[in-house]
């Protein structure tokens, strides 16, 4: 089935702004969930943002009021808006699904995803 087509990333300053897409249908229209990721070398995979198909996405706090996830069905396109970017905020970028099962408003909330993408790399210069 192929993985998402990730794009978006690069390099900014401190303040500055990006967003990200990740382009694959089954994430829109056979997901229970998506959820945008990120990992900085030598740290773990952090989940940033939960978006459910009614639209409801919750946050980490450290990016919330900073970062907007969305997506649009017609496009078969997810988004990240990265704004007031932080030096800390340097990591590659993935995302994720969980498909519609009865184990997935379960598997949204422990961050249990699948069908990752390539990942795009976002680096923040002070």
């Amino acid at each position: 089935q192929g993985q998402p087509v990730e794009s978006g990333g690069g390099s900014v300053q401190a303040g500055g702004s990006l967003r990200l897409s990740c382009e694959d249908s089954k994430y829109t229209r056979n997901s229970y969930c998506v959820g945008w990721f990120r990992q900085a070398p030598g740290k773990e995979r952090e989940g940033l943002a939960v978006t459910y198909m009614d639209r409801r996405t919750t946050y980490i706090d450290s990016v919330k009021g900073r970062f907007t996830a969305s997506f649009d069905k017609g496009k078969s396109t997810l988004y990240l808006q990265l704004s007031s970017l932080r030096p800390e905020d340097t990591a590659m970028y993935y995302c994720a699904r969980v498909p519609p099962t009865d184990e997935a408003p379960d598997r949204c909330l422990r961050y249990e995803f699948i069908d990752w993408g390539q990942g795009t790399q976002v680096t923040v210069s002070s």
